[in-house]
């Protein structure tokens, strides 16, 4: 079968595309043939050697997937040869088949697109778990999304809409802020000008965002502790910025905010029922159209390293997948 593989710390052009052995099925497991994996920024810090945890060499990127079930291990009752199926694995997904532990997999909504199904888990998994456990986001409160168009960006967007909060999306482009307001942002904000501060005074009143969600960090996150409201929670999602910011500790004195940690990849692995219930909840809001994911991109497994470079260059809108 062919696979995407790293074997150094590098660019995305320095990945090769090869034929491998395919695994085989072993108990308690499935072999999946896949048809999508999505891409996310830690693809792009994995395979630089930037990322927090680190596969062994040779190894894919592709951290989720969807597909059909082609192979069952034999003390495996709940999926059959044939079940459309997807899964976060946190790497190993552009290849075309994936050993897969059966308790991994969830079942796609026959309504469910493949590229959409590829591409639910970790954006969706990550906002609903910073909005839900970490910021305990209320009906009426006010959110401010950084990085509104993309994966994770769009996914606050929408569940936060879902949630009943009024949302205000920040992005860097007006073309991008366009996407935010189809999501259904009630507000929006171009922060290209460095003015993101005072425009969400001007927007509450002077009061501030009660929670703010930020995947860009860099000198963004200064102006995010600058305009939290008073028992704020900012949210720290991710650094697609470049930089990481320093936190500046007085604010969170003047504001009697909470600076709060994002880390879905330790949740859902510690804490699986939770993460289980959050995922009921999530794809309830899907089937009763309350949230709609955004494909933005779709390639070709022979051109990942474009896919890898639409995301790492900034220029994705929604979620980029690429198709087996």
């Amino acid at each position: 079968m062919k696979a995407v593989l790293c074997k150094a710390f590098g660019a995305a052009e320095d990945l090769t595309l090869e034929e491998i052995e395919e695994p085989s099925v072993k108990p308690g497991h499935v072999v999946v043939t896949v048809k999508a994996s999505a891409v996310n920024f830690p693809d792009v810090l994995m395979i630089e050697g930037k990322y927090q945890s680190l596969p062994d060499f040779p190894f894919s990127p592709g951290g989720e997937f969807s597909g059909v079930v082609s192979e069952v291990g034999a003390d495996v009752e709940q999926w059959q040869v044939g079940d459309e199926v997807f899964a976060s694995l946190g790497h190993g997904c552009f290849a075309e088949k994936v050993l897969v532990r059966a308790g991994a997999l969830r079942a796609k909504p026959a309504s469910m697109s493949y590229a959409v199904a590829a591409g639910i888990s970790t954006t969706y998994g990550t906002s609903y778990y910073a909005l839900k456990q970490r910021a305990n986001l209320q009906p009426g409160e006010t959110l401010l999304v950084l990085g509104a168009a993309g994966g994770v960006g769009l996914a606050a967007v929408e569940l936060g809409k879902a949630m009943g909060a009024r949302v205000i999306a920040a992005a860097s482009s007006d073309e991008k802020l366009a996407v935010a307001k189809a999501a259904g942002a009630d507000e929006l904000i171009n922060y290209s000008d460095g003015q993101l501060k005072e425009k969400v005074k001007a927007l509450t009143d002077n009061r501030g965002a009660d929670v703010i969600y930020d995947p860009v960090g860099g000198e963004l996150f200064d102006q995010c502790m600058r305009c939290v409201a008073w028992y704020g929670r900012v949210l720290i999602v991710g650094f697609v910025g470049g930089d990481i910011p320093k936190v500046p500790t007085n604010l969170i004195l003047l504001k009697s905010c909470q600076v709060v940690g994002v880390f879905y990849g330790a949740f859902s692995g510690l804490f699986p029922q939770e993460n289980q219930q959050n995922f009921i909840e999530i794809m309830a809001l899907f089937e009763q159209g309350k949230i709609n994911p955004l494909i933005g991109a779709e390639f070709p497994i022979t051109d990942y390293a474009a896919a890898l470079n639409c995301l790492s260059q900034r220029k994705a809108v929604g979620k980029v997948v690429v198709n087996l």
